[in-house]
């Protein structure tokens, strides 16, 4: 776990903030007016909420923005007795905004935080007021889902790696060395603006993996797809209506190796389809790292279009 008060160079210049509500010491960043429209940012394997340092920045003058660090990720803690399943994580999520109470919230998803905040959605759609995806699935009960998860397995560098790796039983072992192998992990699910490779980049994505048992989290995504654990949560008919209903946003790295588009945005347009959709050319997985002033404008420009 990274010391609470780390801000990278001043990269993370934001108060920590902590609760226990999931049972774990569980950090967030929470910046802007109280009373504003909540921002909340879900971030993916294996980064954690430094992720969204540009959109946090540009948003929190206007908006609530309110970023969690998984349990595993981040400077949350990393239970050892705990299971890392996509259910699990959607449990800790769900308390957290539970005892946060917040509403009128603007999902912004990327990565495992698609899956993540779709199953928030499906359980309180009447607290979703828009769902953003940014190289984030959105899956919610599509009859195609799992076909669509296979054949993007079948052809993404990261997912080939982690059924070789699970069947060779060097899985844990890899991911368990992360803080010194998480260039080539980031660069393996992709980005493409090799100019963000700097001393403090680096040891902010490394600094949550200092050894094997801090690496947990990292290591229950990728087993929990080799293993078949993570189970996508099925919205009911009213809950399907309701997100249906909301203003909706894609935005999509095309050079994404991890998350192909050809797979994954057909899980967006099928159940938003008038919403507008952005694919990045030369963008990457990490779009938000890829392309920090494009997201962040046409994110801004989003909420202001869709506020009553």
């Amino acid at each position: 776990m990274i010391h609470s008060d780390a801000t990278f160079g001043g990269t993370f210049p934001f108060a920590p903030h902590f609760t226990s509500a999931s049972g774990f010491r569980m950090h967030y960043v929470d910046e802007g007016p109280r009373d504003a429209e909540v921002v909340l940012c879900l971030h993916g394997e294996p980064t954690w909420g430094y992720l969204f340092r540009h959109l946090i920045a540009a948003l929190s003058g206007t908006c609530r923005v309110v970023v969690p660090d998984h349990m595993g990720f981040g400077k949350s803690d990393t239970p050892q007795d705990r299971s890392y399943w996509l259910q699990d994580h959607i449990d800790n999520l769900e308390r957290f905004v539970l005892t946060l109470n917040l509403n009128d919230i603007t999902l912004v998803m990327h990565d495992f935080g698609g899956p993540l905040g779709m199953g928030l959605a499906a359980r309180h759609p009447d607290r979703i007021r828009r769902v953003i995806s940014t190289n984030g699935p959105t899956p919610f009960g599509q009859a195609d889902l799992i076909d669509r998860v296979v054949a993007n397995a079948g052809a993404s560098p990261w997912f080939r790696w982690i059924a070789k790796a699970e069947a060779d039983g060097s899985l844990e072992q890899v991911l368990g060395q992360l803080g010194f192998n998480i260039l080539s992990t980031l660069k393996l699910n992709g980005f493409e603006n090799s100019a963000l490779i700097t001393d403090t980049w680096l040891a902010a994505y490394a600094a949550p993996f200092a050894g094997p048992a801090d690496c947990l989290g990292a290591i229950g995504w990728a087993k929990g797809f080799a293993m078949q654990m993570h189970k996508f949560e099925t919205p009911d008919v009213a809950a399907e209506r309701a997100v249906r209903s909301k203003p909706a946003l894609a935005i999509w790295g095309e050079a994404d190796r991890t998350l192909r588009a050809k797979h994954f945005l057909p899980l967006f347009t099928e159940l938003f389809p008038a919403a507008p959709v952005y694919r990045l050319a030369g963008v990457g997985h990490y779009c938000l790292e890829d392309a920090p002033d494009e997201i962040v404008a046409l994110v801004s420009e989003f909420i202001r279009q869709t506020q009553a």
